[in-house]
């Protein structure tokens, strides 16, 4: 009987581990944030090499927060840097709570997990390595309750 019940269990966490991945992606990472206090100096960054120019992707930025965060949103500003060294920088508002204060985003108990489409059927114009650097935007120096920051990059559908 506990051989059986090992089995089932082992099955279970394979199953739920492949299921999980991603095959579309060809970039999924992340930054922890050190101890969950995210100060206005500290940047994320995220080193991508595009070899495929004609590829349609989709662009994700993932924000891992828990309840202790005080805001409903939250700014960064994403620098991209191109391989001809160009750079550009947006400024990108996340939407975290909804009007009523109600969080969005997966998770159950305190955290929250949101991943933010910020372009969809984009191209990369060049090959070569690009750099993704996020850095908060708030007027606060130090955001605390922000966990993890990612991005993650999937061919479109």
């Amino acid at each position: 009987m506990r051989k059986q019940v090992s089995k089932f269990l082992l099955l279970l966490s394979f199953s739920i581990v492949f299921s999980s991945c991603n095959t579309s992606s060809i970039y999924d990472e992340h930054t922890v944030v050190d101890k969950g206090n995210w100060y206005k100096d500290e940047m994320a960054r995220f080193e991508v090499v595009v070899t495929d120019t004609i590829q349609l992707y989709d662009f994700y930025l993932n924000i891992r927060n828990n309840t202790d965060y005080r805001y409903s949103n939250l700014y960064v500003f994403l620098i991209t840097k191109f391989p001809n060294n160009n750079i550009s920088r947006d400024t990108i508002e996340c939407l975290l709570a909804n009007t009523e204060g109600k969080w969005l985003g997966k998770g159950w108990g305190p955290v929250k997990e949101n991943e933010i489409l910020l372009s969809s059927n984009m191209r990369f114009p060049l090959n070569g390595k690009y750099e993704f650097v996020i850095q908060h935007a708030m007027r606060t120096d130090t955001l605390k309750g922000i966990q993890n920051i990612g991005i993650r990059i999937a061919k479109s559908e």
